[in-house]
């Protein structure tokens, strides 16, 4: 591995030596390894890189695995970006595409958790244990901080594994070594939709109200609240009964923006329609003669340019937290003040399939990725809808074995 003196040294050669110096008043005696990687194509010197190690042996097999790497170019010079500078430039170049609600969130878990822990760590020294210990940090609470439940745990892990594979495609890293990580299990919830009796009563105590047509629309749709209250006219087709989800409403939560909103594209970014019982329409129709009655009494204080069905009485937009405290009043009334708004679609979905519905029906409507999800979530109400067809397959096979 050594040359000649004033010889050219070619891309892989090296030298290795040992070295002594003094350290805390005492001498210190280590190895050090030089290969060269390269010339710079500007000024033609050497590009080379040192190790260094306690023994000749390890200095040795480290040169020596840069070497094979040369020859078989596969060798990258080592990078100083730290994980924190990556971040930065992968939120600032690859995030485009994103919702802007999305984003916002992206950043906050970088900023009040990524970095913090992992950002001054070089890129490329970024190690799988590493990453598991932060992990497990967060879901068991560290230095005065609390945990953090297995779903945050979940979300911030994409975060960083998103990035990291655009890290990797750019083929800055080799692979991603967030791939072997464990994460907690998240337990699924027992889901609480509205029975019968509960939907009885919630139609009674929500009549007259100021939020009845959505409460009503959301439950007999299983659509979204994002999505109910992003609902325009032009997606509502009264003469076919159908109904085009295509958007969602976002709300801004910056400072500057706040009560700003944006139209964005629903939660898997696919549109899909509804073909809604005519009561829904009915609902509908009647949300619209209103609208038009507080149209003509608001005059030119009348806004809603995006053509909004639920407003308020001068055609602004209304706010999800709005809607919730009045939806909360409403499910306390009827005995189940623990009913979450988005439970009015966990119902939709469980008198849809009770009421005989196929399951790839419900998963278009619901605006599921595929059938299999959602067999997965209301998998117990085909469970019983066979135990009862069990039962009445018996009653059968009695009824024609007694002839």
């Amino acid at each position: 591995m050594s040359k000649k003196s004033g010889s050219r040294a070619a891309q892989g050669s090296g030298t290795i030596r040992k070295k002594t110096i003094m350290k805390k008043g005492r001498p210190y005696t280590y190895w050090e390894a030089r290969i060269t990687t390269g010339y710079d194509q500007g000024t033609g010197k050497q590009i080379q890189r040192s190790f260094s190690g306690k023994t000749q042996k390890e200095v040795r097999e480290k040169m020596q695995a840069v070497a094979v790497e040369l020859n078989n170019g596969t060798y990258k010079e080592p990078s100083k970006m730290t994980v924190g500078e990556w971040l930065d430039i992968w939120h600032d170049t690859y995030l485009n595409n994103i919702k802007p609600r999305t984003v916002k969130i992206y950043e906050n878990d970088i900023r009040l958790h990524i970095k913090p822990a992992l950002g001054a760590i070089r890129l490329e020294s970024l190690k799988t244990h590493t990453i598991q210990k932060f992990y497990n940090e967060l879901t068991h609470g560290t230095k005065g901080k609390h945990p953090l439940s297995p779903k945050t745990v979940k979300n911030i892990h994409g975060v960083l594994h998103h990035a990291l594979n655009q890290a990797v495609a750019n083929e800055m890293l080799r692979f991603n070594p967030a791939n072997a990580c464990t994460l907690p299990r998240i337990e699924k919830k027992d889901l609480k939709p509205l029975d019968e009796e509960n939907i009885k009563e919630f139609l009674k105590v929500i009549q007259g109200t100021r939020y009845e047509d959505i409460f009503l629309v959301t439950l007999f749709t299983g659509m979204r609240e994002g999505e109910v209250l992003g609902l325009t006219w032009d997606c509502v087709d009264f003469e076919k009964g159908i109904l085009l989800i295509n958007k969602q409403i976002q709300l801004h939560q910056e400072k500057e923006l706040k009560g700003a909103y944006t139209l964005t594209s629903p939660k898997n970014g696919k549109s899909r329609t509804i073909a809604a019982a005519p009561f829904v329409m009915k609902c509908l129709k009647r949300q619209k003669v209103k609208q038009t009655e507080w149209r003509l009494k608001a005059g030119e204080a009348w806004g809603n340019p995006d053509g909004l069905v639920f407003t308020d009485e001068i055609g602004g937009h209304l706010t999800k937290s709005s809607v919730y405290r009045e939806y909360k009043a409403m499910v306390k009334r009827v005995g189940r003040p623990d009913a979450r708004f988005h439970d009015l679609r966990h119902s939709y979905a469980v008198a849809a399939i009770s009421s005989g519905d196929d399951i790839k029906t419900v998963q278009g409507n619901l605006g599921h990725a595929t059938a299999a999800f959602t067999l997965d979530v209301y998998g117990h109400v085909t469970n019983k809808m066979k135990r009862e067809s069990a039962s009445r397959m018996e009653k059968f096979i009695q009824g024609v074995s007694s002839v």
